[in-house]
């Protein structure tokens, strides 16, 4: 038996977009969209729309900001739209009175392999961590954050070389194509949903602030490696050179190199590399910006400063 679906889509950050994009190219009646209120944004504090309101708009879909999630203001008129099931994607934490609205439900995707790395940073964590592969999971929203049961996952491999920025661009489309596979299987009555099963090895995705972002030296190298591209592009892992703050986004790990100096000591010519030494072999530093400059090579960087070694 299918349904007929009427879909509230909420959402906010660029990550959304490609999913509330999908619905709409597949014909889904997506009656309204519920995102974040417009903000200041940049040097010049200009009145800023999100980027899933931006696309709502462009393709006509009522647009709800609302400030207050439980207002009976915004309630009333959510259930107005006489959705029957809800998506959310990269969204705030919701209210059981509006989750628990749609007959059908309201489902979530995440950028992970549920229960591993549940909370606000699961990419991130996913390669700060090593791992060698994460996925996208969607999942029937319940009261406890990231722990409803389970619909279905998509597993995608990370590669040597990427780092934040890559994975977010390739999970945000892979959770779109999910999400489409979601709500075909709501619309024709195929979901299974499946408890969640967490163990003692169950990983969590804290959010991240700018003091966990700075860079511990005494790890080993490939550890350095890992929690510098965990965090590149944004928000950046950082460190303190010639009492400068220094951002690094690219490292290579010289496991077998080792300098006779202390962890976090720099290794230089001031023309070609900057090394650095960790808790086993050293890394080199390729990428990076110093505070008050643009983001550059470290060849380009040597070329109009010397570090004080």
């Amino acid at each position: 038996m299918t349904q007929d679906l009427r879909i509230v889509f909420m959402g906010t950050p660029d990550f959304a977009v490609p999913t509330l994009q999908i619905l709409v190219e597949h014909h889904y009646q997506v009656v309204a969209v519920v995102t974040a209120p417009d903000k200041p944004a940049g040097r010049g504090q200009k009145i800023q729309q999100s980027p899933v309101k931006e696309y709502a708009v462009s393709q006509g879909i009522p647009v709800l900001q609302p400030t207050n999630l439980k207002s009976e203001a915004f309630l009333e008129e959510l259930r107005s739209y006489r959705a029957n099931l809800q998506i959310i994607v990269a969204f705030r934490m919701l209210p059981e009175v509006v989750w628990a609205m749609p007959a059908l439900g309201s489902f979530n995707i995440h950028a992970s392999l549920l229960p591993q790395y549940r909370g606000a940073a699961p990419i991130n964590w996913a390669i700060i961590n090593g791992e060698q592969e994460t996925g996208v999971t969607s999942f029937f929203l319940k009261h406890e954050i990231d722990t409803g049961d389970l619909l279905f996952q998509q597993r995608v491999p990370i590669l040597e070389d990427d780092d934040f920025g890559s994975m977010y661009e390739k999970l945000k489309h892979e959770g779109a194509v999910l999400a489409l596979r979601t709500v075909q299987a709501i619309e024709g009555g195929q979901v299974q949903p499946q408890p969640q099963q967490t163990t003692a090895d169950t990983k969590h995705a804290p959010k991240i602030f700018k003091e966990t972002c700075q860079i511990n030296w005494n790890q080993p190298a490939q550890q350095v490696r890992n929690f510098i591209r965990g965090l590149s592009p944004y928000p950046a892992a950082w460190t303190r050179f010639d009492d400068k703050n220094f951002k690094i986004f690219k490292v290579e790990a010289l496991e077998n190199t080792v300098y006779d100096v202390a962890q976090g000591q720099l290794i230089t010519d001031n023309k070609t590399f900057l090394h650095v030494q960790t808790a086993a072999g050293a890394v080199a530093v390729l990428d990076l910006q110093m505070e008050g400059k643009k983001r550059m090579p470290i060849a380009d960087l040597l070329r109009g400063y010397s570090f004080n070694v």
